[in-house]
């Protein structure tokens, strides 16, 4: 307490016992919630979201701790200070030694006499600056040589200001002790002034907040690195956006294939990206026409989300589509699909399914590596092809795929889709609900107008990864 302060100042006299009991046991319920939270989060986790969560409640046990000991200082009584200027050095006592790591440990108090240039200092303060209690406190002329270089100037400013124009003190500065640790200490004061106006001596509050700032800095750094990492993933999300729309065909309604003669196949698509994941993930779908009047159609998904993913999905349908411009046929394709993979430093699985439609006798030749069959549907019904052999791409060398062939005939609809268009679904239960839109399919006079009852009927549903759908409708 300043030394201008009578006992029975109004400023002096402390609350009530009953209202800050009820506060202190209030916060303490609170630092009990905030800790059983605390010792339950991940401590090693490398997700920076957890790390962040975590200093956070480290943080906010270290402000409670805090409030809790002033709220039971408050209660109990302030220690003893130094006493008014002029008194004698006898008659200020030293304070008993806190215990370790409590509220008293952590707060110490000063006062330098400018009249006559003696320095009070309380245990607790001598504590904090790990000073021998034994020795003399340091005047204020002396204080600045505990302090860090690049700190000095500040308290130096702040004594300045106190001293010639009576402004009150309240800022930090970090010490240096005498075994080398770094300490950040908070002061505030103002100075006494004596009768004819004048200072006379400056007091002060000294309070160690070493472990706060830590606690705050870790916060500031985990949040720093979690918007870095937010910042990435989406820079990896656009990138990996730009990319597949560079490669998938950018079809916005019903279009057909730029054939010379008579068009054969009415094409749409869509992509339905994931609902649990922000990357884009491997699944592509796509149909070209081949120089020998044919037609590819084509669906996979390469495993995984990201750019990486991204990119392996477009060097896998560039692949496709230039054997396919080769002539190489749908099996072959998927053998030298598989040699692609299982020779690619990063290892990856994929899956596809790869068709060629030979307009003239509208026959379907098509292989599939692990993927789901096409489903045909023709008249208000459906049915799922038979599947030739084939391994997912990439789980062995060597793999030899199987091909099967399917006649189709005018008004006929293919749909190709990949895994994840039907969610939470066992692959039968997943085909069943497709098969059950054939009868709205027979009505639909486009394949645009089929794929959007695919999307009414699955694309608002929460899925955990990404899928599309290729349906080509047989015109003539």
């Amino acid at each position: 307490m300043p030394s201008h302060l009578s006992a029975d100042h109004p400023a002096a006299q402390p609350p009530g016992r009953g209202s800050v009991d009820a506060l202190i046991s209030q916060t303490r319920r609170l630092k009990g919630d905030v800790d059983a939270v605390r010792r339950d989060a991940p401590s090693d986790g490398l997700d920076p979201q957890e790390r962040w969560q975590r200093a956070l409640y480290d943080l906010a046990h270290h402000q409670l701790t805090d409030l809790d000991e002033h709220l039971a200082q408050l209660r109990d009584g302030p220690p003893p200070v130094p006493s008014a200027p002029g008194a004698p050095s006898a008659a200020r006592t030293a304070p008993p030694a806190p215990r370790r790591g409590s509220l008293l440990s952590r707060v110490g108090s000063a006062e330098w006499n400018l009249l006559t240039d003696e320095a009070s200092w309380s245990g607790e303060l001598y504590q904090i600056l790990g000073r021998d209690r034994t020795a003399p406190p340091l005047t204020l002329d002396e204080l600045p040589s505990l302090v860090l270089d690049e700190d000095r100037p500040r308290l130096t400013g702040m004594v300045t200001d106190c001293l010639v124009d009576a402004k009150r003190i309240d800022g930090e500065f970090r010490v240096v002790r005498p075994d080398g640790e770094v300490r950040t200490v908070h002061m505030m004061g103002e100075p006494v002034l004596a009768a004819d106006g004048s200072t006379a001596s400056m007091w002060a509050v000294l309070r160690d907040v070493s472990e706060l700032r830590r606690s705050e800095r870790a916060v500031s750094e985990t949040r720093d690195s979690l918007q870095r990492q937010r910042q990435r993933a989406q820079s990896e999300h656009r990138l990996a956006v730009e990319l597949q729309e560079a490669v998938l065909p950018p079809w916005r309604g019903s279009l057909r294939l730029p054939h010379q003669g008579t068009e054969t196949l009415d094409l749409a698509a869509h992509y339905l990206p994931s609902s649990a994941s922000a990357l884009i993930g491997g699944d592509w779908y796509d149909a070209l026409e081949l120089a020998d009047g044919e037609t590819l159609l084509s669906v996979g998904d390469l495993t995984g989300h990201g750019v990486a993913v991204a990119s392996g999905m477009a060097t896998l349908l560039g692949a496709v589509r230039g054997m396919a411009m080769a002539g190489t046929q749908p099996g072959q394709l998927m053998s030298l699909l598989n040699q692609l993979l299982d020779a690619t430093v990063q290892p990856a699985l994929g899956s596809a399914v790869c068709c060629r439609y030979r307009p003239e006798s509208r026959t379907l030749v098509w292989a599939q590596a692990g993927h789901p069959a096409p489903l045909l549907f023709r008249s208000g019904t459906g049915r799922r092809l038979n599947s030739p052999d084939g391994v997912l791409l990439g789980a062995t060398s060597g793999a030899v795929y199987a091909q099967a062939e399917e006649t189709l005939e005018p008004g006929d609809l293919l749909l190709l889709h990949t895994d994840g268009l039907v969610p939470g679904r066992s692959s039968t239960a997943a085909v069943n609900r497709l098969l059950d839109l054939a009868p709205r399919f027979g009505g639909a006079r486009t394949a645009q107008d089929c794929v959007r009852m695919v999307m009414e009927e699955f694309g608002e549903t929460e899925r955990e990864d990404d899928a599309c759908v290729l349906i080509a409708k047989v015109t003539a």
